[in-house]
């Protein structure tokens, strides 16, 4: 069974469970501690200590990049998901980069607003450290003054999504690519703290987000016509 290493509210592990969910397949999810890497660093043999990390059997699968898709793209190849046709290989890697940079940079912010109530006390001493040493000296408390102006960049930022959406059910097709994936991830650790709606305004991208939410690869037909397993197929289990 694959299994998920992760914690909750990381926007890439939010995007590899989605996955995971949408293929239907059996998966495990073990949490990990925010601040203590310990177990990714002795099963990826002293090789990664951030998360997500997926283990299949023998395999240990981890970014190798910040602009790489290892997990998601093994995900897509191990059970047939449809997530990277190579018609759209090019738009896709120009759109991940934009998602994970410009709607993650303020999605994260916003959520580590209340990460108090997020993180658990035992570790919230690490977690502070960490925010901290990267970000600077007070930074929880510079984004909790700038919130406001935080959620209106990440409405200006958003704009470009709501129109792709405004003739498609998804962002480049009518079925789910890996980029719908990426944007519904950053999005959930922006929803994660409860705080936060989507923008009303973008009545196209909540439509979208609710049906990335309940979407499954059952519902869409192999496009290969040589793939000779469907997740989702009577007696084709994995």
């Amino acid at each position: 069974m694959i299994e998920l290493f992760q914690f909750d509210w990381s926007p890439f592990c939010i995007v590899q469970r989605r996955i995971l969910e949408f293929s239907g397949v059996p998966f495990r999810i073990t949490n990990i501690p925010n601040g203590d890497r310990t177990l990714i660093w002795r099963i990826t043999k002293q090789r990664y200590h951030a998360v997500p990390v997926i283990r299949d059997g023998k395999s240990v699968l981890f970014e190798v990049s910040d602009d790489s898709q290892v997990i998601a793209k093994y995900l897509d190849s191990r059970l047939r998901l449809g997530l990277f046709p190579w018609e759209l290989e090019g738009v896709q890697s120009i759109l991940w980069r934009h998602i994970e940079t410009e709607v993650e940079g303020l999605c994260f912010k916003l959520n580590d607003i209340y990460w108090q109530e997020i993180v658990p006390r035992s570790e919230q001493l690490l977690f502070l450290r960490h925010k901290e040493r990267k970000f600077g000296r007070g930074c929880l408390d510079q984004w909790r003054a700038e919130r406001k102006e935080l959620l209106a960049q990440l409405d200006q930022r958003l704009v470009p999504f709501e129109q792709m959406l405004m003739y498609k059910p998804f962002l480049l097709d009518q079925r789910p690519r890996f980029v719908d994936f990426d944007l519904y991830g950053m999005l959930g650790n922006f929803l994660y703290s409860g705080h936060y709606r989507l923008p009303a305004a973008h009545t196209h991208l909540r439509e979208w987000h609710r049906r990335m939410e309940r979407v499954q690869s059952k519902s869409f037909p192999c496009e290969n016509a040589h793939q000779s397993r469907c997740p989702g197929a009577p007696g084709r289990g994995l």
